[in-house]
């Protein structure tokens, strides 16, 4: 199937988006780790409907609202990683939950760091909110975007943040 993509930037978010005629399969971060991970080497750089779809999206979500609409998502994983990712879309805007809550949804006794590695997969940033995955004890813990813009993204979400030493800690 083709695919296409296309670069978003706002402030300090500079993004790549790529779509299939189906949807979108992809937000990336400029800097993230897994950077374009699925997309065609033969994709046609274009606006496509659904990607100007996804940045008027992307457009209300920095504005510091939580978009009205969803996008239409083609998201390629193993039956697991998309009932995480399934999860992480149920995590309300403004809010955040960890890694044990979302295994022990999904089987009593499941493996936090199984989560973890499927929600470090999730490749569709922001979208998909896996920002909102943080650890146990309240820290933030690693994003494939970098934890900069994890912070950001908490931030836009009214999501207070307490900076220590180490780390960011989130406050209720």
């Amino acid at each position: 199937m083709k695919q296409y993509a296309s670069w978003y930037a706002n402030g300090p978010f500079r993004l790549r988006i790529a779509a299939d005629e189906k949807g979108i399969t992809g937000i990336w971060f400029a800097n993230a780790l897994h950077f374009e991970k699925g997309l065609s080497k033969d994709a046609e750089e274009a606006e496509t409907p659904v990607i100007l779809l996804a940045k008027k999206w992307l457009d209300i979500y920095f504005s510091g609202q939580c978009p009205d609409f969803a996008l239409p998502l083609h998201v390629q994983g193993t039956p697991f990683q998309k009932q995480v990712w399934q999860l992480l879309s149920e995590i309300p805007y403004g809010s955040v939950t960890t890694y044990g809550t979302l295994a022990a949804k999904i089987r009593p006794g499941m493996s936090a760091q199984a989560v973890g590695q499927a929600v470090g997969a999730n490749p569709v940033s922001i979208v998909i909110p896996c920002h909102r995955v943080i650890g146990k004890d309240g820290r933030l813990t690693g994003y494939d975007g970098g934890m900069e813009n994890k912070s950001a993204l908490l931030r836009i979400e009214g999501i207070i943040l307490q900076e220590s030493r180490k780390d960011t800690v989130w406050l209720k």
